[in-house]
Formats: C-alpha cells, structure tokens, sequence
C-alpha cells in the first residue's frame, strides 16, 4: 500500500469513529433528557387524578 493509500483509510476510519461516537453521544443525552424528564414530573403527576380507572381500561370480551 502505499501511503497515500494508508492515509485515506486512516481518514475514513476517523470518520467513521467520530460518527459512531456522535451517535453514541446522542443516545446517551436523549436518554439523559428522558430520565430528567421522568424525575422532574413524577410529583407532578402523581398529584393529578387519574383520568380513567382501571375498570374503564379493561376490554370486556362476551
């Protein structure tokens, strides 16, 4: 191979790392957001009152 060769194989792994790593990276802060998201609106919600009960939610099969 020659070097210029090596280099452009280099060049294109780098890339390809660097895009792994941005998704890697993207997953990590929506999942992060997404938790945030959860503690943040626990109290919230656990204030409210349930819209339906259990027996409006249940499928009755005849």
């Amino acid at each position: 191979m020659s070097i210029e060769a090596e280099l452009a194989d280099i060049k294109r792994l780098l890339t390809e790392i660097s895009r792994k790593l941005d998704e890697l990276i993207e997953e990590k802060e929506i999942t992060a957001m997404m938790k945030l998201s959860e503690v943040s609106l626990k109290d919230f919600l656990e204030d409210e009152p349930d819209i339906y009960s259990i027996e409006d939610v249940k499928v009755r099969y005849r």
